[in-house]
């Protein structure tokens, strides 16, 4: 019985009570010195719940300091907030349209990333506060001060107490990823060619430590600005380099590969002209670049027969560089440049076996993962400054911050985007409710739209489940509360010696406990805080219940009327969708690759832009779903969502590469045989995701079909090459096959959070991952 007692408290119980006691020190610290020093309830009143809002009713990612900046960001918005909020409550018409608007703006920002969508609801409150009568402008000057005096309180106690350890940076994450993607490129340069269990354990468990879901909220590089999207586009080439490198099939056997034939002395000057031509394209630029590339043509052969450049050494040295770069240091590029002369080498060999140009194709898709990486890499520590063409993946790389928050933006407007719906479903809600509390004239009003911003929720289930729970708590609390009015009366020194351990205990106890402990302790917390701003009988608990029922009603009506399912459904039609346009895709790339045709550089292949929303609402749509329960329908059967993304992701990706050239080139058309093996292989892979994807979204008339077949890997299946297929077939069929994968993936064994395979970013409210 007595280990019961000595038993440690659990982690969430500390950072929960760290969090509590920093609340609660601002929070009272300034309620005091304004209503006891000052005699200002005004003032008392915004500093008390100005620290509440932004950190016991609102989830700020990050460390202390990283919040105390944020805090300090939020403090001129407050101020707006605050003086809207004032100036508009003369009349309830105004009241219901400022916040309809400012409910919508302030929900809709979660696009920007964690960090937005953690300070949304503070910042709902900070205009709610102020938006109920009296109407008193000449009071804004308190406000405005006891606001600020709150949140600078809570900045300092942020910054100062019980400070938390600072997690592992996204970059370093990506480093540390780089170097293990390299350590395979290296094991791989020598027999017997494949990855031991133990490297593919390590590979596998880097890649999975780049998913958002394993990143704490504030190092997620979710943001709409340059840096966040290279930082991500960095987090998924890393993890596509991974994928690749842990499936890239051995040389045939007796073949020698180009790092065994460097390692002899018939090589060596070889080596060195290699290593000077290399330094050469860092040095000369124009003139050297041509130069790489007649080195490249004239090496293709050799690397068409084992000899020549090492790819996977080129891979190795530039992941390491990239990996420098993250951390800080200054490369001079030379291990891009070599990696990129070693690509047009591999781009140019049509000669050899069709093993061996099998072989150049998937190590073609290595050195491309590999370059992009370094690209991005470069891009998030330069911005603009980078040397990097704005165009095919890297479009963003000139923009400036309004045009990427504009495209980020308007991506998200329409019925589609989760975001878009939270914020009308939230907005219309605290319309509604402004509207009756000012109709009705409801006493305290303001904890209605209270009841209705923290009780509802993105499923009409889970509010109605929350609801209950935050119900009971808050009769429970009303009860408690008024006994303790009825027994103290006017006695306001047992009010203020109570609120500060009472305050403590709630939010400690609330977020871990759950909604129905936390609203009946916050409604004791708030009847002893107005117990001190005025006189007041058991009736104010009266008036918290009544609220509270009050805002809970209408946000379960607005909970069922707007898409009450939440991203349960919305995620199966944006993975349905996404799983049509990338068979239109695969469809129209296998067209042209047999046609041939003049090709030249753009930012991305005509049709793909559809594509890249598809993925962005589809993604959006599953960061939402992992944090929602489970819904009544369960998903299908070992269904995997994030292998669909993967899909999308590689479907976009090897399209652009092999469609987009670096520069303008005309392609011959494929010859007979190996076009109409290209055109079935693209088909089967199409009706492959068309399957998938009626299965995903069924409908009433949806034909009962199995699950379509998926063999290991299709490039294997085609058992007679075409003779004299050219490159471009073998790039072709690798792409197909790495598909195949995919869609077999999307129907094996699986969780709501597999992380199998090399998978990209579930961001909230990130597009960086559509724009490879």
């Amino acid at each position: 019985m007595a280990g019961a007692f000595l038993r440690r408290p659990s982690p969430a119980y500390k950072a929960a009570a760290r969090r509590a006691l920093r609340v609660t020190i601002a929070a009272t610290a300034g309620f005091y010195v304004l209503l006891y020093g000052f005699d200002s309830a005004v003032g008392a009143t915004y500093a008390l719940f100005g620290a509440i809002a932004m950190a016991g009713l609102s989830h700020l990612p990050g460390s202390g300091r990283q919040r105390a900046v944020l805090l300090a960001g939020v403090v001129p918005v407050c101020w707006v907030l605050i003086t809207l909020g004032t100036y508009l409550s003369v009349r309830t018409w105004s009241a219901v349209v400022g916040m309809l608007v400012v409910g919508f703006a302030l929900a809709f920002m979660a696009v920007g990333g964690p960090r937005f969508a953690g300070a949304a609801t503070g910042l709902q409150l900070m205009y709610i506060l102020p938006s109920f009568p009296p109407y008193d402008p000449a009071s804004l000057g308190e406000r405005l001060a006891g606001a600020t005096l709150g949140l600078v309180l809570l900045t300092i106690a942020e910054m100062t107490l019980l400070p938390e350890p600072v997690a592992l940076p996204y970059r370093e994450r990506v480093a540390r990823a780089a170097e293990g993607a390299a350590s395979c490129a290296d094991r791989l340069r020598s027999a017997p060619y494949t990855l031991p269990e133990a490297t593919l354990g390590i590979a596998q468990g880097l890649s999975t430590g780049l998913r958002s879901s394993q990143v704490p909220e504030a190092e997620r590089p979710a943001g709409a600005g340059l840096r966040p999207r290279a930082l991500a586009h960095v987090g998924l080439a890393t993890r596509t380099l991974l994928g690749r490198l842990t499936v890239l099939p051995p040389p045939r056997p007796g073949a020698a590969t180009p790092g065994e034939v460097g390692a002899g002395s018939g090589t060596a000057a070889g080596g060195a002209e290699r290593d000077a031509a290399a330094r050469g394209v860092d040095q000369d630029g124009d003139a050297a670049e041509e130069r790489v590339g007649r080195e490249g043509r004239a090496g293709a052969a050799e690397v068409a027969q084992g000899g020549g450049p090492d790819p996977l050494r080129a891979v190795a040295d530039a992941a390491r560089e990239a990996a420098a770069r993250l951390r800080g240091s200054s490369p001079d590029g030379r291990a891009h440049a070599r990696l990129r002369q070693v690509r047009r080498g591999l781009t140019a060999a049509d000669d050899g076996s069709p093993a061996v140009l099998r072989r150049n194709a998937a190590l073609l898709e290595v050195a491309d993962a590999a370059l992009a990486m370094s690209t991005a890499a470069d891009i998030a520590v330069r911005g603009r400054a980078a040397d990097v063409s704005p165009s095919g993946p890297f479009w963003y790389a000139r923009m400036r911050a309004p045009q990427l928050w504009w495209r980020r933006l308007s991506g998200h407007v329409g019925g589609r985007s989760v975001f878009f719906q939270n914020a009308v479903r939230i907005s219309l809600a605290l319309a509604a409710a402004r509207l009756i509390a000012g109709i009705d004239t409801l006493p305290h009003g303001f904890w209605v739209l209270l009841a209705t911003l923290t009780l509802t929720r993105t499923t009409v289930r889970e509010t109605r489940a929350t609801e209950r729970r935050a119900l009971t708590g808050t009769l429970v609390g009303a009860l408690a509360a008024a006994a303790l009015l009825a027994v103290a009366g006017t006695d306001i020194e047992v009010y203020a010696v109570a609120l500060p351990p009472l305050m403590l205990l709630t939010f400690t106890l609330g977020p871990v406990k759950g909604v129905g402990w936390a609203q009946a302790l916050f409604t004791v917390v708030v009847s002893l805080v107005f117990a001190q701003l005025a006189p007041a009988t058991w009736q104010l608990a009266e008036f918290r219940l009544l609220d509270v029922l009050t805002g809970s009603a209408i946000g379960a009506v607005f909970g069922l009327l707007a898409w009450p399912r939440g991203a349960h459904d919305e995620l199966r039609r944006s993975v349905a969708e996404l799983l049509r346009t990338a068979a239109e895709i695969v469809v129209a790339t296998t067209a042209q690759i047999t046609a041939g045709g003049r090709r030249v550089p753009q930012a991305t292949a005509p049709g793909h832009r559809s594509l890249q929303h598809a993925l962005v609402m589809a993604e959006s749509a599953y960061a939402q779903y992992q944090s929602e329960p489970s819904g009544p329908t369960p998903p299908p059967a070992a269904q995997d969502w994030q292998a669909a993304l993967i899909a999308g992701h590689h479907t976009l990706w090897g399209a652009d590469r092999l469609l987009l050239p670096p520069e303008p080139v005309v392609v011959p058309p494929l010859g007979r045989q190996a076009a109409e093996s290209v055109i079935r292989t693209g088909d089967r892979v199409a009706a492959s995701m068309l399957l998938t994807s009626a299965r995903t979204d069924p409908t009433e008339d949806t034909a009962q079909a199995p699950a379509p077949h998926h063999p290991p890997m299709l490039s294997t299946a085609l058992a007679d090459d075409p003779p004299g297929a050219p490159r471009v077939y073998y790039a072709t069929v690798s792409w197909l096959a790495a598909l195949t994968t995919d869609l077999a993936r999307i129907a094996s064994d699986g969780d709501r959070d597999n992380g199998a395979g090399a998978t990209p970013p579930a961001v909230t409210g990130s597009d960086t991952a559509a724009s490879m």
